[in-house]
């Protein structure tokens, strides 16, 4: 009974719409069933067998991307309970605290898990730097990386000002006021994150939308982008050993001079 269920799901039209390539019998077949499918896309056809060892990685990249969908999906319940307004903040988040059922769980877990990822993602860029994985022709994905570690600083960063406690308050503080000392822009760009000269209403507001919205969509661009590239460039380069490096270097060398 499964044996022929299964089989009419995989004639079924609906199955063939999804599944345009059929059953893969080829090489070629198999490169047309990843290349027609969304799920399946974002990997590369072909890939290094060293680079599916745990030691080549890690898991660190796909570690960070299971961080930060669940930092979304833990962040969309505490919206739920939450007003960006002075004083209803702090009190929204005692509530989460001692009234709402598995709030302080869940606020605990998305605090946890923003500082989880930003070790990993710290680590994903060391992991990269010593692979040699920045260099030709995958420094675009490089830089591409930075700036994604740069906007997981910057979504942590934000999102300390809402809980609306004095240490939220003074750690903001700090740091807009060292932001103000930049050459030029400084002052201007520490005027347009407060709203204002002070640390109020108009600057959690502002920290709510950069934190909720505008960093994470840019996160998400990015991150479809980084992914698209490493499929482009043939997967993730594994650890190449210096002595490899060089025997392979003078293996080029070779060929081309004959």
């Amino acid at each position: 009974m499964p044996n022929r269920l299964q089989k009419r799901i995989v004639h079924s039209q609906v199955w063939k719409s999804i599944f345009r390539t059929g059953s893969p019998q080829s090489n070629l077949d198999k490169s047309r069933f990843i290349y027609n499918n969304f799920f399946f896309h974002v990997f590369p056809v072909k890939v290094e067998r060293a680079s599916l060892r745990f030691t080549a990685t890690f898991f660190l990249g796909i570690i960070s991307f299971a961080l930060f969908v669940l930092l979304v999906l833990t962040g969309i319940y505490l919206m739920l309970y939450y007003h960006p307004s002075v004083p209803q903040a702090y009190r929204d988040m005692k509530d989460l605290e001692f009234v709402v059922s598995n709030g302080r769980f869940i606020r605990n877990f998305h605090r946890w898990a923003a500082h989880g990822m930003v070790a990993v993602v710290f680590l994903h860029l060391l992991r990269v730097f010593y692979a040699g994985a920045y260099r030709p022709p995958k420094q675009f994905n490089w830089v591409v990386g930075v700036i994604l570690f740069l906007l997981t600083l910057l979504l942590s960063y934000t999102g300390y000002l809402l809980p609306w406690d004095q240490l939220a308050l003074w750690g903001i503080s700090v740091g807009t006021n060292m932001l103000g000392y930049a050459p030029v822009i400084g002052g201007k760009v520490r005027f347009l994150l407060l709203g204002g000269h002070i640390v109020g209403e108009n600057a959690l507001l502002r920290f709510y939308v950069l934190h909720v919205f505008i960093l994470p969509l840019a996160m998400t661009v990015l991150l479809g982008v980084h992914f698209w590239r490493v499929r482009k460039d043939g997967g993730i380069t594994p650890l190449i050993k210096p002595r490899q490096q060089k025997a392979s270097n003078a293996q080029s060398e070779t060929d081309h001079e004959a």
